[in-house]
């Protein structure tokens, strides 16, 4: 710390890069993005906002996870490159996709810089919810049809108790599910067992807002008698609800038929764990 005493603490901005489309990116984020000095940027942002709006000068770190496949860089890493950039006087905008605050690690984020002292502005972005059903002509709440909407992931089988599925089943809310295409088949095993109407359909949307996107809308009970295995490119948001019958009628986008990865996945590390053993760790 004492070769940093002379150096002015610099400062992070947690910022939402929106859902795939670069031009949801909002203005105040696009403004941060063009005065960084370090951006951290998640696998969900777009590559064009990286090719458009970043400062020329600025550096850029890929911070990708993947959940369960293939790399991640991990949490512990993210963390310490934004307080050893900021420490030496940097402006860092950690860039993550869709919105900051939902389904995001933004707490380990705020308490890591807390802890150092470290000055932090927080800016909202588009998340994936609202633009898939805006893309996919799905209101997430309609007159007649649902009042309230829910956000939920089923990543892991323990996230979700048999008794919130049984209430999940029976609710007249919109149901959207993050980060649950991989276990898509034992959500809807737990709908259908729990007797969800039929009525309530499913809507499975795969890369939204990007010109990749892809919409199947689904019957719970036709998809659970399918045998077949269901593999869909990520990022993919599941929509559950009457809200979904809509789709058909005011849908105004057709489907991509390519299956190519808008996002693409992780296949380097660009800070290996070598590179992060040598920045300073303060958390």
């Amino acid at each position: 710390m004492s070769i940093l005493s002379s150096v002015k603490t610099g400062k992070v901005i947690i910022a939402g890069a929106g859902p795939g489309d670069p031009e949801l990116l909002t203005i105040k984020a696009a403004r941060s993005l063009q005065r960084a000095d370090v951006i951290l940027a998640d696998r969900l942002v777009s590559e064009q906002i990286i090719e458009n709006f970043i400062s020329p000068g600025a550096e850029i770190i890929y911070v990708g996870k993947q959940c369960r496949r293939g790399i991640s860089t991990p949490q512990q890493t993210i963390n310490d490159l934004m307080v050893h950039h900021a420490l030496l006087g940097k402006l860092v905008v950690r860039l993550k996709g869709g919105d900051v605050s939902v389904f995001s690690n933004i707490l380990d984020e705020l308490e890591t810089l807390s802890k150092n002292n470290i000055p932090y502005e927080i800016i909202p972005g588009i998340t994936a919810a609202a633009g898939a059903a805006a893309f996919a002509a799905i209101p997430l709440t309609a007159r007649g049809y649902a009042n309230s909407v829910r956000f939920l992931t089923y990543y892991k089988s323990n996230v979700v108790t048999d008794n919130y599925w049984r209430e999940l089943a029976d609710t007249d809310d919109t149901l959207v599910f993050y980060m649950s295409s991989e276990t898509l088949s034992q959500v809807v095993e737990k709908l259908t067992h729990y007797n969800i109407h039929e009525d309530k359909l499913m809507a499975i949307v795969e890369q939204a807002t990007t010109p990749f996107q892809h919409v199947q809308i689904k019957n719970l009970y036709d998809f659970k008698r399918d045998s077949s295995q269901h593999s869909f490119i990520s990022p993919t948001l599941v929509i559950i609800g009457r809200v979904v019958a809509l789709h058909e009628n005011f849908k105004w986008l057709k489907n991509s038929n390519t299956r190519e990865n808008y996002f693409k996945p992780l296949t380097n590390q660009l800070i290996s764990n070598n590179q992060s053993e040598n920045i300073t760790h303060v958390s």
